[in-house]
C-alpha cells in the first residue's frame, strides 16, 4: 500500500507539472484536434471537386453531352472557355484539367473516323492528375460509344465481376486518415510526454529531490508511465468521440472501450520506451533528434501507411518486436471491422509481452542513471 500511494502521489505531481507547461498543453490540444481533422479532410486520395475547363470548338449535341458529364462531387461545374484561354488558365493554376473538343468532332465520329481530343493536365497536382485522367478518359469514351450506338446497352461480358467495398463502401479517405492519425498520435505523445517529463526533472534539478525521498526508481518510473499514459488515453478517447465521430462523422464499427484497452497496453510499452530514450539523451534537443529516429520507423513500417505484406520479409520480422505493429493491427480490426476480443487477443498478448520487456529494460537503465547521479 505505501508503494502504491507513492506511485499515485508522484503521478499526481507529474500531472501538475504538465498543467504548468503551456507548450505541452498546446501540443496535446493540436495533436488531438486540428492534426486529426487535417489528416482526415485536407488530402483526399479520391477525386473531389477537381477544377476542369472545356474548349468546345464543335458546338454539337455530342460535345454538349460530354460537357454535361462533369459535375460535383468529383469535378466542379466545367468552365466553358475559348481556345485562347487554355494556357493562361493552366499557368494561373485555375484548372487541373482542360478538355479540348476539336471542330467537326461529331461529324467525324459519325463518319467512322478517329478524331483526337486533347486533354491538358496540370501534373503538379499529382493525386488528382493521375486519378482524374483515367476518369475523364473512361467517361468520354463511354459517352461517345453510347452516342454512336444510340443506346447505353453494353454487351454482357463473359465473366461478371461483382465488386463489394467492405467497411468503407464509398472509399472515403477521411474514414482512414482521421483514425490512423489518432493511432499515430498516441505513439507520438506517449514517447514525448514521458521522455520530456524525465528530462524536465533533470534540467530543473528536481530529480535529486526525488532521490532524497523514500521512493524507489521503479515507483518514479511507474508514476510517469501511468500519469502521462492517462493524459494520452483520455485525449485519444475525446478525439475519437468528438472529432472523428462528431465533426468528421466517421462511423466506428467496433467497441471504443476495447480499443482504449489496447491503447492502454500500447501506452505502457511506448511510455517505457520514452523513458529509456530520455535516459540516453542529455537535453530536450537531443531527445527530439532521437525521437525522430525512433518514431519514423515505428510509424512507417508498422502497417499504418501500407500493408505489412508488401514490405520485405526481414522488415516484417523485425517489426514484430515493435508495439506499433500490433497496435495498428488491433486498432484497424476493432475500429474498422468491428472485431471483438476473440479476434484481437494475439495482439493484446503481444503488446503486454513487449511492454513488460520494454519496462524492464528501461527500469534497468533508469536505475543505472539514478545511481550515477546519486
Amino acid at each position: 500500500m505505501p508503494q502504491a500511494n507513492n506511485v499515485y502521489r508522484l503521478g499526481v505531481k507529474e500531472l501538475w507539472n504538465l498543467a504548468r507547461d503551456p507548450m505541452m498543453l498546446v501540443l496535446i490540444g493540436y495533436t488531438f484536434t486540428v492534426s486529426i481533422y487535417v489528416a482526415g479532410t485536407a488530402m483526399p486520395e479520391t477525386l473531389h471537386k477537381a477544377p476542369i475547363a472545356i474548349v468546345d470548338e464543335d458546338g454539337s449535341p455530342l460535345t454538349a453531352r460530354i460537357a454535361s458529364l462533369f459535375y460535383p462531387p468529383h469535378f466542379k461545374a466545367p468552365a466553358m472557355i475559348p481556345l485562347s484561354g487554355v494556357d493562361p488558365g493552366m499557368d494561373a493554376g485555375d484548372y487541373t484539367f482542360v478538355l479540348d473538343l476539336p471542330p467537326d468532332f461529331q461529324r467525324d465520329v459519325l463518319a467512322g473516323k478517329s478524331p483526337t481530343i486533347q486533354l491538358n493536365v496540370d501534373a503538379t497536382r499529382m493525386g488528382q492528375a493521375f486519378t482524374g485522367s483515367s476518369y475523364i478518359q473512361q467517361m468520354v469514351l463511354a459517352e461517345v460509344n453510347e452516342f454512336v450506338q444510340r443506346t447505353n446497352t453494353v454487351a454482357a461480358p463473359t465473366v461478371g465481376l461483382a465488386l463489394r467495398a467492405r467497411f468503407n463502401p464509398n472509399l472515403e479517405q477521411s474514414w482512414f486518415g482521421s483514425v490512423m492519425e489518432i493511432i499515430n498520435n498516441v505513439t507520438l505523445l506517449a514517447i514525448i510526454l514521458t521522455g520530456a517529463a524525465l528530462i524536465r526533472e533533470r534540467e530543473h534539478g528536481t530529480i535529486e529531490h526525488l532521490l532524497a525521498m523514500p521512493v524507489t526508481p521503479s515507483e518514479i518510473m511507474l508514476a510517469k508511465v501511468w500519469s502521462m499514459g492517462l493524459v494520452v488515453l483520455l485525449s485519444a478517447a475525446l478525439a475519437l468521440l468528438l472529432i472523428v465521430q462528431g465533426v468528421i462523422r466517421v462511423p466506428i464499427e467496433g467497441s471504443v472501450a476495447l480499443f482504449l484497452a489496447g491503447a492502454a497496453l500500447h501506452l505502457f510499452a511506448t511510455a517505457s520506451l520514452g523513458i529509456f530514450m530520455a535516459t540516453l539523451a542529455r537535453s530536450m534537443p537531443q531527445f527530439g533528434m532521437l525521437a525522430m529516429l525512433i518514431l519514423l520507423p515505428l510509424q512507417l513500417l508498422s502497417g499504418n501507411a501500407t500493408p505489412r505484406e508488401s514490405m520485405p520479409a526481414f522488415v516484417q520480422d523485425i517489426m514484430l518486436a515493435a508495439p506499433t505493429t500490433h497496435f495498428v493491427a488491433l486498432s484497424q480490426a476493432i475500429l474498422y471491422r468491428g472485431a471483438g476480443l476473440s479476434v484481437v487477443w494475439p495482439q493484446f498478448l503481444a503488446l503486454a509481452a513487449i511492454g513488460a520487456v520494454f519496462f524492464t529494460i528501461a527500469l534497468r537503465r533508469f536505475r543505472r542513471t539514478v545511481s550515477q547521479m546519486a
